[in-house]
């Protein structure tokens, strides 16, 4: 079912801190800890979709 499934790197750069709790469960379900951390994660629809739920926390790096 994975075929070929490529890499995406992801930075944390704006806090959580005044967000809706959805927005807060979705920076952990990423796997996010701290502020300015950058994780590697496949680049699948549903974790497109994660990041499309908070553009305004979250960047692409490449």
């Amino acid at each position: 079912m994975a075929e070929n499934v490529g890499k995406i790197k992801i930075q944390y750069f704006r806090s959580k801190i005044a967000t809706p709790v959805k927005h807060k469960l979705v920076v952990k379900g990423l796997g996010f800890t701290r502020l300015n951390q950058i994780v590697e994660r496949e680049d699948t629809p549903s974790i497109r979709g994660m990041i499309n739920v908070i553009p305004h926390l979250v960047r692409i790096v490449e």
